[in-house]
């Protein structure tokens, strides 16, 4: 079936839904709370507290077993999705089981989905818009772009604005391992500089606007680059990092001793260099970013 996308209801009445509510989904509902009617899906029965003390009306559901997800259906007049796909696999069964049980009703009229800018790939440090072609190179990656493909088809059909938001890193001060500060007292090495890559941040309060704005003035179908304005290669951003901890700046290894020496996943974000371009962010959504720049965000 194929039907115009829904409009949402007034303000007052609005039900959210928020899946995958952590550190990001708490931020989102702190902006709304008395706002609108807010609602999130835990597949842990011990965060119900919590998040009623955050003004949220818990739902115990499991991503990974649909029948846990039935009540879901027409519940919510849209849905922050920020839930990460399976550990494994090239497909995001987890999105694909959400998608099932929104069908099984009249389902929301709006979906703002977080994705990764890592389904570009290496971009070998070009700055691009949301037009250039996608060309993941991690099951990581490719699990998001599963995602993204499901939700734009469900879009077309049902007739629900799909927001595709692409994230690169998130980091806050108060979030938990968002801060450079614990990577910089390890001693954890970057790369020389003959051998660096760009890297993209956004900080987590930044991000949440993005996806309040996304939930109220995206464009059907549409992927927004959530990203600040801070264009950084890696090793300078946490040498700018360590100067304002007033910490010392991280060792320098090239690219082979990097591969001797260093884990799968900070070795794989130090394969890929891309610039965002974040015009629509801006333009589209309106999002006035607060910490345009790594140096006021790390300062807040």
């Amino acid at each position: 079936m194929t039907s115009r996308p829904a409009t949402l209801p007034a303000f007052g009445r609005l039900r959210l839904l928020i899946v995958g509510c952590g550190d990001v989904g708490l931020r989102v509902a702190r902006l709304l709370r008395g706002r609108v009617r807010l609602l999130a899906l835990t597949s842990d029965a011990q965060r119900c507290a919590e998040l009623r003390a955050a003004g949220l009306r818990p739902l115990v559901g499991d991503l990974d077993q649909p029948r846990s997800l039935q009540r879901l259906a027409g519940l919510a007049d849209a849905v922050l999705h920020l839930a990460p796909p399976p550990s494994q696999g090239p497909a995001d069964a987890r999105t694909a089981n959400l998608l099932r049980a929104f069908a099984r009703r009249h389902g929301p009229g709006c979906i703002v989905y977080g994705s990764t800018s890592g389904v570009y790939g290496d971009c070998g440090g070009e700055r691009f818009d949301e037009t250039r072609a996608l060309a993941p190179a991690t099951e990581r990656a490719r699990r998001r772009v599963d995602a993204e493909q499901r939700l734009r088809r469900h879009g077309r059909a049902f007739g629900t604005r799909v927001s595709l938001l692409r994230i690169p890193g998130i980091y806050a001060g108060d979030r938990p391992g968002g801060h450079p500060r614990e990577r910089l007292a390890r001693g954890t090495p970057v790369l020389a500089p003959q051998d660096d890559v760009y890297t993209n941040h956004i900080h987590a309060d930044d991000l949440a606007r993005a996806c309040l704005a996304a939930l109220f003035r995206g464009r059907p179908q549409r992927v927004v680059h959530a990203s600040d304005d801070t264009e950084l290669a890696m090793g300078d951003y946490f040498d700018r990092a360590a100067d304002l901890c007033g910490l010392p700046r991280p060792p320098r290894i090239t690219r082979e001793e990097a591969r001797r020496t260093l884990a799968p996943m900070p070795l794989s974000f130090m394969s890929e260099s891309r610039r965002l371009d974040n015009r629509r962010l801006k333009r589209e959504l309106r999002v006035k970013l607060r910490y345009p720049t790594i140096d006021t965000g790390l300062l807040a």
